[in-house]
Order: structure tokens, then sequence, then C-alpha cells
């Protein structure tokens, strides 16, 4: 089961708060409480809040089309250092926001928004953890992909240390792919052919003085960002742009995982909906 969470998050990723508006939220259950589906419907604080999280959603989706794979993104972030608390929202010097692993994240600019919603209709009621977490899905639907159920009752994280951030940084060199693998001085003999020439006209092997580091999309066959599976497509046509997701392609779990994916959209969308 976590092998296939991984190759979703890995998929989703491939498709790319500020603390003096926010208001910590009351009336949230002990940090030890189980999450419940329509928390704030149960407890009568915010009934409509999936409604109103899903509007923003779909006004900012309308004019941006990668806001799925940022929220899902900033989510990873979040929950990937302290637990699903938020805490990668809070601005600071020495913050996860602040931590340079966090330069390609993106989307607080829509938390913001749907908190400062929120707190115009249910103040001080819901979590910015939630919100990111329902913002996510409702962004994974808009593009596409299933609606699945968001479990409710999360508390917002206090505290927020950059230290804390061990996830890969946004600047990742894939010359040794492109141009001396293994010190071969030859490109990865695993690449296809067409990928490999469009990765070297993307990432030339020396940049011009003031030229910046270029910007890759992980799924070339996805300019949309639409939900879609070509990104296990192009695994097992040796079209990835990262080594250690061709890697995908050769292990005995993640091959037969990945083909299924290829092979079925709608297998793919249930992995998401039977985690």
């Amino acid at each position: 089961m976590m092998r296939k969470q991984w190759l979703f998050i890995l998929a989703l990723v491939a498709l790319g708060l500020t603390v003096s508006i926010t208001q910590a939220a009351t009336g949230l259950p002990p940090e030890d409480a189980p999450l419940i589906r329509h928390f704030y419907k149960v407890h009568n604080t915010c009934a409509n809040v999936e409604s109103f999280v899903r509007h923003q959603v779909q006004l900012v989706s309308a004019g941006d089309p990668t806001v799925a794979p940022k929220l899902i993104k900033l989510l990873y972030a979040d929950c990937m250092v302290n637990g699903c608390d938020a805490s990668i929202l809070l601005d600071g010097p020495h913050t996860e926001k602040a931590s340079p692993k966090a330069r390609g994240l993106a989307a607080f600019v829509v938390i913001d928004n749907i908190k400062r919603v929120l707190e115009a209709r249910c103040p001080g009621a819901v979590s910015c953890a939630d919100i990111l977490n329902l913002a996510a899905r409702d962004a994974v639907y808009l593009s596409g992909g299933p609606s699945y159920p968001v479990f409710l009752g999360r508390r917002d994280g206090l505290e927020s240390k950059a230290e804390w951030v061990d996830f890969p940084s946004p600047s990742i060199n894939i010359l040794d792919r492109l141009y001396n693998f293994n010190n071969t001085g030859k490109p990865d003999p695993t690449m296809e052919e067409s990928a490999l020439t469009y990765l070297r006209k993307q990432c030339p092997p020396k940049l011009r003085l003031g030229q910046p580091n270029p910007l890759i999309n992980l799924n070339p066959s996805n300019p949309t960002h639409r939900f879609t599976n070509s990104y296990y497509s192009r695994v097992l046509n040796n079209k990835a742009v990262l080594g250690v997701d061709q890697q995908l392609r050769y292990g005995g779990d993640t091959y037969d995982l990945t083909d299924e994916y290829a092979s079925s959209i709608e297998d793919f969308k249930g992995s998401l909906l039977f985690q």
C-alpha cells in the first residue's frame, strides 16, 4: 500500500498564509482525537466549509492550470516534515517556508485567500491544515482527477523550523544522465532517443553567463497539467526525466504498478480512493 501512495505522489508532483492574517482555529479536538468526515458540520462550526473551499479553488483553477500540482506539492511538503499541521505556511526567517529546499513551493496565496474567506464566514473555526488538505483534493478533482473523502479536525502547528526540512531541493542536476552517465562521457543508455534530444535542448552542457537554470516539466507529455496517467507511460518507455523515476520500471512491485497505471487511468484514479 505504501508503494502505491508513493507512486501516486510522484505522479501528482509531476503534474507543478501569512502569520499576519492567520488566526488559530478554536473549537478543534485534542491533538490525539481521530479525524472524522464533515467535522465542521457535525460540530456546527462551519457546515459549508467544503463548498466554500471548492468555490475558491475553482476561481483560481480557471486562470491557473498549474494550481493542482502546486497545491499537491505544498501539501506533500507540509506532511513530510512534521505531519500535516500547516507549519509549512508559517512565515519567519527560520521557518520551513524559509528553507532553501522550499524555494520551489507555491500556492501559498491560494491558502491565504481561502483563509480570509473562511474567517469572514466562520471566524476562528477552520484550521489551515484542513484548508490545505481540502484545497489539494479539490484541485485534483478540478484537473480531471477523482474526488476523494477528506477527514477533518486537524490542529495547526505553532512551531516551524527550517532545519526540519529534509525533502529534495527544487534544483536537481540531471546533466550526468544527458552528457556523462557514470563518468562515461556518454548519456544514460537507457534513455529513449527523442526524450534525450528534448532534454538536451532544454539543458545545454553549459549555461551562458547570467542564464538561469532551466525549469523542466517532469512530465512533458502533460503541458496542460491535467490529471493523467501519461507519467507512467513515459516511465515504461524510458522517457522519465529523473533517473530515480526511471528506476520504477526496473523494480518488481514498482514495475507492476507502473504498468497497471499506464494501462488504465481508472485503476490510477481508484488507487487514490482506496488509500
